[in-house]
């Protein structure tokens, strides 16, 4: 009887993982956090999973849909927030800072409603915890936490334009202050008293580094934003006459 002498074993080749929406959105989410947002179009996402632009609509019904799922996934739940409604909006606050620095492509999406998505709902609902043993009504909630959340927003939008000027300019921003006063002093300010007086106090001359100073200008914003409420907060308690 004679015996068959067996080949090299061939490779094992694996079934390629099963496209699903989680798969999409976090392959979209990786690919706008290393190109920006316009990386993540269907046909990019697509290629880099291996798969045709038309087989993702099945999972995320279309591109404003996988938007709508890329920026729910990328913000996930919120901080814990602990007792006291100042320092739990503070948190809230921060913890969103710290979302866009992460994921800087979500202030590339525009605004257009209330939050929907389960993350957005827990962010809204997180906010109105905060302000829950105070006296404020609804409206008022509503309206604190949309203006926390949009400073958020626009603070770090302004920090990072002017942060890639910067660094298009190969300048610190003590040197780019510099350049900027050195440029305004040419000017005839004998109509702006009060600029003429800034820049005659070297109100600039002292700038600690960036991200101290970025860091230092959020947090002043935020507390003149908190002081605001704070105010509310009072007035909301008086008894009405």
């Amino acid at each position: 009887m004679t015996s068959k002498q067996s080949g090299p074993a061939r490779p094992r080749v694996g079934r390629p993982a099963e496209l699903d929406a989680d798969r999409i959105v976090a392959t979209a989410i990786a690919l706008a956090d290393r190109e920006g947002l316009r990386a993540a179009s269907l046909t990019k996402v697509a290629a880099a999973l291996g798969v045709t632009p038309m087989s993702l609509y099945r999972h995320i019904g279309s591109k404003d849909g996988l938007t709508d799922l890329m920026a729910d996934t990328a913000f996930g739940p919120p901080p814990v927030i602990g007792p006291g409604w100042r320092p739990a909006l503070r948190a809230w606050a921060t913890g969103q800072r710290t979302v866009f620095a992460r994921h800087p492509w979500l202030t590339q999406i525009p605004i257009t409603g209330p939050p929907r998505g389960p993350n957005a709902l827990a962010w809204m609902n997180a906010g109105l915890a905060a302000l829950r043993e105070t006296r404020l009504d609804w409206g008022a909630k509503i309206g604190a936490i949309t203006v926390i959340g949009g400073y958020v927003r626009q603070a770090f939008v302004t920090d990072r334009h002017m942060a890639e000027q910067r660094g298009a300019e190969q300048r610190s921003e003590a040197q780019s202050l510099e350049v900027y006063q050195r440029d305004v002093s040419t000017l005839d300010l004998s109509g702006l008293p009060e600029i003429a007086a800034l820049f005659a106090d070297q109100a600039f001359a002292e700038v600690p580094p960036d991200e101290e100073s970025a860091a230092g200008d959020f947090a002043f914003g935020l507390d003149l934003i908190l002081d605001g409420v704070a105010a509310a907060v009072v007035t909301a308690e008086k008894p009405r006459s």
